[in-house]
This record gives structure tokens, sequence and C-alpha cells, in this order.
């Protein structure tokens, strides 16, 4: 399998959870402000708008983080905090929480980013993720590659990707702006179909 989404009925602002992750999909209006609660793992944000959130953790004085659509931000465990969207717009943010410690990964020779550099970045990478961006052009095509990983892929643009595996059988992606989905280990090339350039963030989990 090289994407799956399963939206739950009951969740769904939670397009994926397994072993592995539980993905939520969050929307902050201007002034709404959480209850005191914590994080009890390390998460990976995807934010897909500009803000600004008022982080106030017990004992601490309150800080301000601002981002842009786009970034990408590593949020590890903490304790009991309120958090408050400060600014005048709306955001939304893919939150990837990492049920899992990592282990070593040793990254094949088809790694996409010895592959493609152009198209893949690392944005950063610690003991449990490795995150990468990745950018193709419109109509742009990415060469044979081979994830090592189980990932979630988080599309910033909309998205149609043909992937054609090994054994030549083709499949579609299609992705719209925000969508979350789930991504297993294997080799493939892909292509983008439209005539706009696809970018997505794949966090890559280090964890078994």
């Amino acid at each position: 399998m090289i994407f799956a989404a399963a939206v739950s009925a009951q969740q769904p602002n939670v397009p994926i959870e397994n072993e592995w992750v539980r993905v939520v999909q969050a929307q902050n209006q201007p002034g709404q402000k959480s209850r005191l609660h914590k994080h009890d793992v390390n998460r990976v944000m995807v934010h897909l708008s500009p803000g600004v959130l008022r982080l106030a953790y017990e004992g601490k004085p309150a800080r301000d983080v601002k981002f842009e659509a786009g970034a990408i931000r590593w949020d590890p465990a903490g304790g009991m905090h309120t958090s408050e969207n400060t600014g005048s717009t709306a955001f939304r943010i893919v939150e990837v929480e990492l049920k899992k410690p990592g282990a070593a990964v040793s990254w094949p020779a088809l790694d996409p980013l010895k592959v493609a550099p152009r198209n893949y970045r690392v944005v950063f990478e610690n003991k449990q993720v490795r995150v990468v961006r990745v950018r193709i052009p419109a109509k742009g095509a990415i060469p044979r590659h081979e994830h090592a990983a189980n990932r979630v892929s988080v599309a910033l643009t909309p998205a149609r990707i043909q992937v054609t595996r090994d054994d030549g059988a083709k499949t579609e992606a299609v992705f719209a702006a925000g969508e979350a989905r789930w991504g297993t280990p294997g080799v493939h090339a892909e292509q983008n179909l439209l005539d706009t350039p696809a970018e997505l963030v794949m966090v890559e989990l280090k964890s078994k």
C-alpha cells in the first residue's frame, strides 16, 4: 500500500490513527483558548495557514509562537498549559502525534533524497522522525525511488500524483490541500499530473 486514509465517522478531525501515530486536523478561531491540558507524546506540527499561538505553561511566562503557511514545527511532550489564537484570523494545523520511540534506520541507495535531491529536502531530523518537504514541478516526474519507513504525507497544495510500481501497475493519489495520508515502505516512480506544482510534507517514522 502506498497511500491510505481512513476517516472515523466518530472523529472526522482524526483522519489517521494506528499503532504508530494519531493525526489530528485542528482549526482555531481568533480568540479561541483551550482548557488547561498537556501532551504526553511528541508531535510534528504542519501549519496550513499563518497565525499566532500564545502558549502559557504553568509556572512560566506566556510566549507567542508565530508561523507562516507551510511552516513545520517540532513540539515536544510537555507540562500543563493553555493555547490561544491571539491573531485576527483562523488557522489550521495538522498535528502528527508520535506513539512510539525511534529506532535506527538505514536509508537505502534509492532513498528519495539521494535520487531526487532537488525535489526532496530535509526540514529536520531527530531520533523519532525525518521530516521532508517535497516539491514536484508541474507535470514533473520523480524517478524510481524507495521509501524505507512508514510515513504521514500532508499536502500543502492540491495534488494528483500517478504512482508506478516496479510491476508496472499504476495508481493515482489525489490530495486536497491539507489532507493527510498514511504511506508504507515501497519502491515506485511518481508523476505530477497537474499543471501546477505539488508540495507535500512527509513525516517519516523511525519507529518499528
